[in-house]
């Protein structure tokens, strides 16, 4: 959420934010390490109460989205927080999902969305997500990942969770390599069947396994100003991209948290341009890790063919 829409909805719904003005959030959002960005987020994100916040979210960062020329997107949120504090899972999975087919009605995007399971939290809740998120796959919903402090909690006692997501039609994309090395990947991988990395760059710390995500056609969903604003890179020029790139593997471009990052989709591709990454491959790399439907997809590479690649 941009500042503007956070305040919006933390007045609708009488939430009290520890700044009231766009100026004092943007302050908020200097964060010390991943450990506060966290802290941060679900401070702001806990102002969600309503089906109608869920969809205004959507259709605002699709706005937004749209006017970088984006055409397709997986949004990622978190229920299980909400959840906690007493919000039904029909309003939220029923908010997101109408403001996912609010996005393709008002700006032309395509919108699936992929909820998180939290880290930290009891296997019982994650497996309840899973049946929740597989009750809205034909609104949209078409995986499940896994988010939250990765250093602290392993993906690996996660892996039932996974487990059932595939038995019940899901993909498994999880967050791993972000602010945890080689290990929390391959376990990404190897326990939770992992179809796609969010992150995944600190993979570079074991050649081997960069050379496994190569030959695998892993693709990592890349976020170099996120990375920058957490502290997990000290430079953008210290970035790892430069290095997978080079090793063969596929990643695409994202924006992790645009708003709480002081980024857009522009910002980023223009990170990933500098780091090496030709626009073309990032927009490739995107599709082929898609999790969208044969019909989507063929109408999204139909869109690639038909653009001219050399426009600045």
């Amino acid at each position: 959420m941009r500042p503007k829409t956070l305040l919006e909805i933390a007045r609708r719904n009488d939430y009290p934010l520890p700044a009231e003005t766009e100026e004092g959030l943007a302050e908020l959002y200097d964060f010390r390490d991943f450990a506060h960005f966290i802290e941060v987020w679900i401070l702001t994100t806990n102002a969600l109460r309503t089906a109608e916040d869920f969809r205004q979210v959507v259709v605002d960062y699709a706005a937004e989205a749209a006017s970088f020329g984006a055409v397709y997107l997986e949004g990622i949120f978190s229920p299980g927080e909400r959840v906690r504090r007493g919000v039904a899972w029909e309003e939220i999975f029923d908010g997101y999902c109408d403001g996912a087919q609010a996005a393709r009605e008002l700006h032309e995007v395509e919108v699936r969305l992929t909820p998180d399971i939290v880290r930290g939290f009891p296997l019982s809740e994650a497996e309840e997500l899973v049946r929740w998120a597989a009750r809205y796959r034909d609104r949209g919903v078409v995986g499940v990942g896994l988010g939250g402090l990765e250093a602290d909690f392993p993906p690996e006692p996660y892996a039932p969770a996974f487990d059932l997501a595939r038995e019940l039609g899901l993909a498994s994309v999880p967050h791993a390599g972000e602010v945890a090395g080689p290990p929390s990947v391959r376990g990404a991988l190897e326990e939770l069947g992992a179809d796609r990395l969010r992150h995944g760059i600190r993979a570079v710390e074991d050649p081997g396994l960069v050379r496994e995500l190569a030959d695998r056609q892993v693709v990592l969903d890349v976020c170099p100003i996120s990375n920058l604003r957490t502290r997990v890179v000290s430079s953008l020029d210290e970035h790892p991209l430069p290095t997978l790139l080079a090793a063969g593997v596929r990643c695409s471009i994202s924006t992790d948290d645009p708003a709480m990052f002081s980024t857009n989709l522009g910002q980023d591709y223009d990170a990933a341009k500098r780091l090496g990454l030709d626009p073309r491959d990032a927009y490739q790399a995107g599709l082929e890790g898609a999790l969208c439907d044969e019909q989507t997809k063929r109408r999204l590479w139909a869109i690639a063919d038909s653009y001219d690649w050399q426009v600045p």
